[in-house]
């Protein structure tokens, strides 16, 4: 067990994903603190529980995961999220870690990559926009 009793806020549309996120970070010692489906359910369950991570997927209703982490950010400057990505979607992560998230995962997942990115956020202060592929780069 290594999450020491962290709190976890987790977004998705898709209820699966949050079931599936749920299990790997519970059984590793996380303790979740709110599942939301969309940014703005996202928004509420941070003012609410101010979680020490939130997994924010990007592409939701009502509000994606780039305005949600952009409005948290503003209000909490110290949040953590790590975007949660369909291969495809390179432009919304860069979006995203510009507006503040620290990290991201790409779907589909597996244990070991969501452990070691929670890791290294927890681990590091500061945003890495480098570590997002570019479009330009794929041949």
């Amino acid at each position: 067990m290594n999450g020491q009793s962290r709190t976890v806020l987790i977004v998705d549309d898709i209820p699966f994903v949050r079931k599936t996120l749920k299990q790997i970070l519970t059984s590793h010692g996380y303790k979740i603190v709110g599942e939301a489906e969309n940014g703005e359910q996202a928004i509420e369950l941070y003012h609410e529980n101010k979680p020490d991570l939130v997994t924010m997927d990007l592409v939701m209703p009502l509000m994606n995961g780039v305005e949600a982490t952009r409005t948290i950010m503003r209000n909490y400057p110290d949040a953590k999220i790590i975007i949660l990505s369909a291969m495809m979607q390179e432009n919304l992560v860069t979006e995203a870690i510009l507006a503040g998230a620290k990290d991201y995962i790409v779907k589909p997942f597996n244990t070991e990559e969501v452990l070691k990115t929670i890791s290294s956020v927890f681990e590091e202060s500061t945003p890495r926009p480098s570590s997002v592929r570019t479009a330009g780069g794929a041949a």
